[in-house]
């Protein structure tokens, strides 16, 4: 299977779908959420299904007028509904992280599981690789990825580490950076540090805070007041940074106030606390262990649609 969704029911009970509605799933890969929105539009209804990651093609549902396929990344939202015209959302859904099929296709290079090329690129069309990262950053600005994405206190030593192991041989593989930083690694801690050692240089490769950011800002351009935001994160920075958005209206959190002190925000919290899985999804979907869902529901009119070609 392509992927399992997590936390279906509640994230797509938490769009509050209208059967003449027109949504976004900003994260189609195996189409699990595109599947059940569609399940719930009427004949009037649309759906607007972004993924840059050619394998997720294989998943989309043949035949059906409601939908549309975006081969491209959810930074470019805005400048998509501008091309097909539309005006206003009524709900949308993000899947953020990896896909299971991401971490299970050997030849990605998303997870320390396997020995495959150093990639790590959600789009394999094209652009900069994992293995691009290592070998070519300076020690400080490598240094910053690991301390900034993996939370890395002992980021500069990891820095120095890869820099080092790079001067008598290119860091190609994953086994060539496992080698690297082996000494670093906390062995009772090793599985975790690793996943944060690889989420570190998958969100530089695919520029993932970035595009979240622009992603946010043209959902509450487009969602008309009422309609909803779904967000499903799976590690710190990106919740935070959803929190942030959802209590403020804006990236860094700061709420504005107006001249009598009442918060000025475009959003009101549908759960103000943050949903987790059950134990038995836990059980039966091991990536769900560490998903959060946020819900939010526009109060206002945004009336800034910048055109952002």
């Amino acid at each position: 299977m392509y992927h399992i969704p997590v936390l279906l029911q509640e994230s797509i009970d938490g769009l509050a779908i209208r059967p003449d509605g027109t949504y976004v799933d900003v994260t189609f890969g195996g189409g699990g959420h595109s599947r059940e929105i569609l399940r719930r539009l009427g004949e009037e209804g649309h759906l607007y299904s972004f993924d840059q990651d050619a394998d997720a093609e294989q998943n989309i549902p043949e035949g059906d007028e409601r939908f549309t396929f975006v081969r491209s990344n959810f930074r470019y939202l805005s400048n998509w509904m501008q091309y097909y015209g539309v005006e206003n959302l009524d709900g949308l859904i993000a899947d953020l992280g990896v896909s299971s099929h991401h971490f299970d296709d050997e030849s990605r290079g998303f997870s320390f599981r396997f020995d495959a090329p150093l990639d790590m690129r959600m789009n394999g069309r094209g652009g900069m690789t994992a293995a691009d990262i290592v070998n070519n950053y300076d020690e400080n600005r490598l240094a910053d990825v690991f301390y900034l994405y993996g939370e890395f206190r002992n980021s500069r030593a990891l820095a120095a580490a890869v820099a080092k192991a790079r001067k008598n041989k290119s860091i190609d593989t994953i086994e060539d950076l496992l080698q690297a930083v082996e000494r670093l690694i906390d062995r009772e801690r090793g599985k975790k540090e690793l996943a944060r050692l690889f989420q570190s240089l998958r969100i530089e490769v695919n520029h993932e805070m970035e595009a979240l950011k622009i992603m946010l800002e043209s959902a509450l351009r487009y969602l008309r007041p009422g309609g909803r935001l779904v967000v499903l994160t799976y590690h710190s920075l990106e919740d935070r940074m959803v929190k942030n958005f959802i209590k403020a209206g804006k990236i860094d959190g700061k709420v504005e106030q107006d001249f009598f002190g009442r918060k000025l925000t475009p959003w009101r919290a549908v759960n103000n606390k943050v949903i987790v899985p059950s134990d038995k999804e836990q059980e039966e979907n091991p990536r769900s262990r560490s998903a959060k869902l946020r819900i939010a529901e526009k109060t206002k009119e945004n009336t800034q649609k910048t055109n952002s070609f």
